[in-house]
């Protein structure tokens, strides 16, 4: 029996779902090899633990960055080994809707069709973030009201106003997730001489991380190598010190909202205007974002259920609309392309 797929794709994770089976894989888009043999030595968290760790004949590799593949031969790779399990279980040549950030090429996209369809799949749809992240976060995308969601992740930050299954206005940055841990390193270089690893910067964010003073109150203990000495060290990190290295991006992710907002339409203007704004993603989780955004904005800002979860749930309910003829014009179908 087939089981059709979806897939996220994400800078950070890789999460795949499928039919009748719920979520399935949830692991970082992160790949070891052998750089003299060329052979895998692992993939998704055992990959991730290895980063930063390796000998010089090991690379542990990210090979998605803002949301796009920047090595083929490694995602193919990454993406082959997860779903060798998946695809040879006796459930068929499934099919599969994947998610992309809003403004890639088409060379971009295909990129992603080619490494999917390289590990057994024999049809390919794509759907913008956006709009998975809305159906994956309950709204009712087939309705003639416009919605405003801003799927923050961590090689992209998408942010669109949803109407009729389509998207009416978007944007697309490259600054989330990955480039906070990028401050985060930065800031502790600089204030305490001491270098930290990028898996150090990532988990002093999700312990201490915030962008507006009293949205929390935590310490982390990050450890690295001082730069004087070059003898280990650490130091106690506390969350308004995180404030200074995140606030830029979350800046940032606030003026591209305000232009998405400015080109919007008037009348789905008034809709965003009575229900807010909805955020997903992993960087969405971050104490004070959502205040911040609402503070610029002036708008109600809620952040999802489980939004990181939201874009492959959104996919995996997305599955329903493969066999919709697309081109009727009386149908609602949020799929934008099929290979």
């Amino acid at each position: 029996m087939r089981s059709d797929i979806a897939i996220d794709l994400g800078t950070s994770r890789i999460r795949i779902f499928a039919q009748n089976k719920g979520l399935i894989i949830d692991e970082p888009s992160v790949i070891t090899v052998d750089l003299e043999t060329d052979a895998i030595i692992a993939v998704g968290q055992q990959a991730y633990e290895m980063v930063g760790k390796t000998s010089d004949r090991l690379l542990a590799a990210f090979p998605l960055s803002g949301g796009v593949i920047t090595d083929f031969g490694l995602v193919e790779a990454m993406i082959s080994t997860m779903l060798r399990n998946v695809v040879s279980s006796g459930i068929g040549m499934p099919r599969a809707v994947a998610c992309v950030p809003g403004e890639i090429t088409e060379v971009e996209k295909r990129a992603v069709v080619n490494a999917i369809s390289s590990s057994g799949i024999r049809k390919v749809c794509l759907i913008e973030e956006p709009v998975a992240a809305a159906i994956g976060a309950g709204v009712d995308i087939e309705n003639a009201h416009g919605t405003f969601v801003a799927d923050l992740g961590a090689g992209t930050c998408d942010m669109a106003v949803i109407t009729l299954g389509g998207v009416a206005v978007s944007r697309s940055i490259k600054l989330a997730g990955n480039n906070m841990d990028e401050n985060i390193m930065k800031y502790i270089k600089k204030e305490y001489n001491m270098l930290v690893g990028k898996n150090t910067a990532e988990k002093a964010k999700i312990n201490t991380g915030c962008v507006i003073k009293g949205s929390r109150n935590s310490t982390y203990r990050v450890k690295g190598r001082n730069l004087v000495t070059g003898l280990p060290s650490w130091v106690d990190l506390h969350s308004e010190e995180t404030i200074e290295p995140l606030l830029e991006i979350a800046e940032a992710i606030v003026h591209a909202i305000q232009d998405v907002l400015e080109e919007t339409p008037p009348e789905l203007t008034g809709d965003i205007y009575s229900d807010g704004m909805i955020l997903t993603g992993g960087t969405a989780q971050i104490p004070g974002l959502a205040q911040l955004i609402s503070n610029a904005t002036k708008l109600k800002v809620r952040v999802a259920e489980d939004p990181a979860g939201c874009v492959v749930r959104g996919c995996g309910a997305a599955l329903k609309y493969i066999d919709i003829n697309s081109k009727n014009p009386n149908t609602v179908n949020p799929i934008t392309d099929r290979y």
